[in-house]
């Protein structure tokens, strides 16, 4: 059975005016696990990986490091006590020290505490690649270069957990794809068990052995990154992990297993799709399209529609077009070929990738932006890779 590094077990934070931000939240996180709390702004994450550092105090529930109960009731342990270390958005290091005296400053508790230090820190300034810049200080390194000196130092100690809060997102595209390897590597190299929280989809699902998915201060699902992008517990989760479009219908009938044929509003057109709840014949869905999941096709056939190019973009490997049909809209529809605005297209869309919902269920959250409605098809063909 595996050990538990961490137990967050129904835990509750309001702050002024009685404004919820952590409602009734419990999870686990095992040793060596890299647990990705992804939501939006206001979903609560932050305030979560505050409460486990000690920066923030609970309410009602219980935070226990290990066997040790770390919050619970009307007892915190202060933050220096927990173990526990922390990659900061904003670098965090210490002006006046260089980058070796502020990785060898982590060593300051435990068993190093009165060894030299500087040994161990420039190993791991080695590893993040900064062996040369050891004498520099944080005002001489640029952005990515701080980070590095951050994460060198929040792995380097004996911390029982590492707590990552947005630490790629003042950063520009290219050096955060570099950083996120580089953390994902040594954190699994060093073996240590980490939470980190992003609003970045993309960058949860390259990360994360579990992904937990917050919305308004709830924990609205939590699984493996294939569970949460195959198999989303709400439309919400659906929508911020990434759609396509979006179209309502009636379910003409229930096919074999979970399948279901949704006849479209406005449209003598009809799409096969999943089922996520008890749909059944005559209800009314919205069926929420994954980008990977559509197909341009020479001719019509079962599950075929048709639409109209009114948007292309070139994305390098292939065009992205956006389409409309009748009263709705896709977006993300890849193809090696150019379609130019206004031309008719046909598509076919694979049942995995539509997923239908009874219509009376809410979002569960926040509508996501069109820059999460525009997820790229990255991520399908990472999950299914």
């Amino acid at each position: 059975m595996s050990e538990i590094a961490l137990t967050y077990k129904g835990v509750t934070k309001s702050y002024v005016k009685r404004r919820v931000v952590i409602d009734n939240v419990s999870f686990e996180v095992v040793k060596g696990e890299l647990l990705v709390l992804l939501g939006p702004s206001g979903s609560g994450k932050t305030t979560i990986l505050r409460t486990i550092a000690g920066i923030e105090k609970i309410e009602k529930g219980q935070i226990l490091i290990g066997d040790t109960k770390v919050c619970h009731d009307n007892f915190a342990l202060p933050p220096e006590e927990r173990k526990v270390s922390m990659v900061f958005q904003d670098y965090a290091l210490w002006p006046h020290m260089t980058a070796l005296e502020n990785v060898a400053f982590a060593l300051r508790r435990g068993s190093d505490q009165k060894k030299d230090r500087s040994p161990k820190a420039l190993e791991m300034l080695t590893k993040v690649g900064l062996s040369h810049k050891a004498n520099r200080y944080p005002s001489e390194l640029s952005g990515g270069e701080q980070q590095r000196v951050a994460l060198a130092r929040a792995l380097v100690g004996e911390s029982a957990l590492v707590l990552f809060d947005e630490p790629l997102s003042n950063l520009d595209v290219d050096l955060r794809e570099r950083l996120r390897v580089e953390i994902a590597s040594l954190v699994r190299e060093s073996g240590a068990t980490a939470v980190y929280i992003t609003h970045d989809q993309g960058e949860a699902f390259a990360l994360a052995d579990r992904i937990g998915v917050l919305s308004e201060g709830k924990l609205v699902q939590i699984g493996s990154p294939e569970d949460i992008y195959l198999r989303p517990a709400t439309p919400f989760v659906a929508r911020f992990t990434g759609v396509s479009g979006e179209i309502s219908g009636v379910v003409r009938s229930r096919l074999g297993g979970d399948l279901v044929e949704v006849l479209i509003d406005g449209s003598n057109g009809a799409v096969i799709a999943t089922a996520m709840d008890s749909a059944d014949a005559g209800d009314r869905v919205t069926v929420l399209v994954r980008p990977g999941s559509i197909k341009v096709v020479e001719d019509h056939g079962d599950g075929s529609i048709g639409g109209t190019v009114v948007d292309v973009a070139y994305r390098g490997k292939s065009y992205d077009h956006a389409l409309v049909h009748g009263t709705f809209h896709l977006h993300g529809v890849s193809s090696h070929r150019r379609y130019e605005r206004g031309t008719s297209v046909i598509v076919t869309i694979d049942p995995a990738g539509a997923l239908a919902y009874l219509s009376e269920k809410g979002t569960g959250g926040h509508e996501p932006s069109m820059s999460h409605l525009a997820f790229t098809s990255e991520v399908s063909e990472e999950v299914n890779r």
